[in-house]
């Protein structure tokens, strides 16, 4: 089974967003059984909070299935746990290298580096306030995510 973490700065906009809409392909896709996916955040400011309103009100428009989900932080035991850790901004690579101590195995990326605007980045709309932008720019990512996934 593949295990994705998907991490951003608080763990209640693009993260979680990423966590379930993944999930939802996931399931749309009968992929269950090969592929479970997880969220975290690189700080602690966000701790046991849900899912930011306005990030649950885009993903709520978008039919996206939203969990009973709470805020986490990042450990440094994940690194082994997972395949792949996703970051969404340079700021989150910066901090996932910091909390697990490096990269050996190859398996920290940006969920856009799946796409094909490879160098892009997802800003975080809690500053930027365009969650839909955010959503779509999420949506796109783990798309192209999963299709590298199934070759």
């Amino acid at each position: 089974m593949v295990k994705i973490l998907f991490v951003c700065h608080g763990n209640i906009c693009r993260s979680v967003s990423a966590q379930y809409i993944f999930d939802e392909m996931i399931r749309e896709n009968g992929l269950e059984d090969e592929i479970m996916c997880d969220s975290a955040a690189t700080s602690r400011e966000e701790i046991g909070n849900p899912v930011y309103p306005p990030m649950r009100q885009a993903l709520v428009a978008h039919n996206v299935p939203i969990g009973d989900h709470r805020a986490r932080q990042l450990v440094r035991s994940e690194y082994d746990e997972y395949d792949l850790i996703i970051g969404m901004d340079s700021e989150n690579m910066y901090y996932i290298d910091r909390i697990v101590g490096g990269d050996p195995e190859g398996k920290v990326h940006t969920l856009m580096e799946y796409t094909d605007s490879p160098n892009e980045l997802i800003d975080d709309p809690w500053y930027t306030r365009d969650f839909e932008f955010a959503y779509r720019q999420i949506k796109k990512g783990c798309e192209a995510l999963l299709e590298d996934l199934r070759k």
